[in-house]
């Protein structure tokens, strides 16, 4: 069973790719956010809940890509006041890029998981991910200052006040990558998915799902620190106070009762979204971002979108777009200021964000918005990896 949200905004292809995951003999229930497009194997935006079995391109390369939201005790006068400071400290405490290295040599507690020596595959990463750790990706990992407006009373904060927020966009950087490819190429050794379904191979579980899901789950916890990192470095260059963060992923398999049956949940490029769960929909690097509440609905199977959504390739996009129109004049006209980013990033190839929201009313409340004001990416040269 299939459903679609924002039919208006989902393309002909996705449909199919997703009723091709839906094949699968494992497959139980699947559901298409708005910001749906084609992907490898699964859609971006794409939730697909299996049993008996585990698809680790359902799940993607850059596993457990996140967001982080944090909001800090001064207001937004005090940024405008002193936007350089906190241009510098973006540019100077921030690391992007495909194979981008942490000079810092930060440690943090993930780094000692006895996960890393457990799994002999993991261990021959951990040199690679100790050297990564607390960097950003390419493609659309991001780092941003912006205005916080909520848009009904939560907790402490009001509706008639603006505040300081922060949040960064990226995942597990080139471990999550390596755990993909590793365990989709021993999937299509062990099991021989449709020929429509080809790049979605899977992992018995109970069987060898159980190793790449203890491992994924790594990756994840990894993915947690590096923002962790990110933001607690931000803080301390600028003598910052956060008052509250949150952070939620995508890109992940969790277990999950559906319609009654024990399932793997495979979110890719969905966030989660039960009853009462926070999450955190970035838009561009011009449109807001929202903070919501998850409605619990059992159609999107407890999902809500991810993004905005793409609507045109990052190659026609580097061949088409021009960096200072599309850009740097883009973003400035908007009141945003763009450190660095690529072409590819361009609002104009993303969907109307609010579009994408009010397709899935029945899936989010909104409850606080983000007008982004500062933001940093990888340079317009680098190959994306989300």
């Amino acid at each position: 069973m299939l459903s679609i949200f924002g039919e208006g905004l989902v393309d002909h292809e996705s449909v199919e790719q997703m009723k091709s995951a839906l094949s699968l003999p494992i497959s139980v229930k699947g559901a298409l956010m708005p910001d749906s497009h084609v992907g490898y194997g699964l859609p971006i935006g794409g939730v697909l809940a299996t049993r008996g079995g585990i698809v680790p391109y359902a799940v993607g390369v850059d596993i457990a890509c996140r967001v982080r939201l944090s909001i800090f005790d001064v207001k937004s006068d005090f940024f405008f006041k002193n936007i350089e400071k906190f241009e510098k400290a973006l540019l100077k405490r921030t690391f992007f890029g495909v194979g981008a290295k942490n000079p810092l040599n930060e440690h943090h507690p993930v780094m000692d998981d006895p996960r890393w020596d457990k799994i002999k595959f993991l261990a021959k990463l951990k040199d690679l991910a100790k050297s990564q750790l607390g960097t950003s990706g390419s493609g659309n990992h991001f780092v941003e200052f912006g205005i916080v407006k909520f848009l009904r009373p939560y907790e402490r904060f009001n509706v008639d006040e603006e505040y300081l927020g922060l949040v960064s966009h990226s995942g597990s950087r080139g471990l999550g990558a390596k755990i993909c490819n590793h365990y989709s190429s021993l999937a299509k050794r062990v099991t021989n998915p449709p020929k429509t379904a080809k790049n979605l191979a899977w992992l018995p579980y109970p069987g060898e799902g159980e190793e790449y899901f203890e491992a994924m789950e790594l990756a994840g916890d990894y993915a947690k620190a590096n923002h962790e990192l990110i933001h607690s470095r931000i803080t301390k260059e600028l003598d910052l106070r956060v008052i509250f963060s949150m952070e939620n992923h995508h890109n992940f398999a969790w277990v999950e009762n559906v319609d009654g049956n024990e399932c793997f949940v495979h979110r890719k490029g969905a966030t989660p979204a039960a009853a009462g769960q926070l999450g955190y929909i970035p838009g561009t690097m011009i449109d807001p971002g929202f903070l919501v509440l998850g409605k619990g609905n059992p159609r999107s199977i407890n999902s809500s979108a991810h993004g905005a959504g793409r609507i045109m390739s990052r190659r026609y996009a580097k061949s088409h777009l021009s960096y200072q129109e599309d850009v740097i004049n883009l973003s400035s006209s908007s009141g945003v200021r763009v450190l660095r980013a690529g072409r590819d990033e361009s609002p104009k190839v993303y969907k109307d964000i609010k579009k994408v929201l009010a397709a899935q009313e029945d899936c989010v409340e909104i409850i606080a918005q983000f007008e982004p004001k500062l933001v940093v990416m990888a340079g317009d040269d680098e190959e994306a990896e989300d």
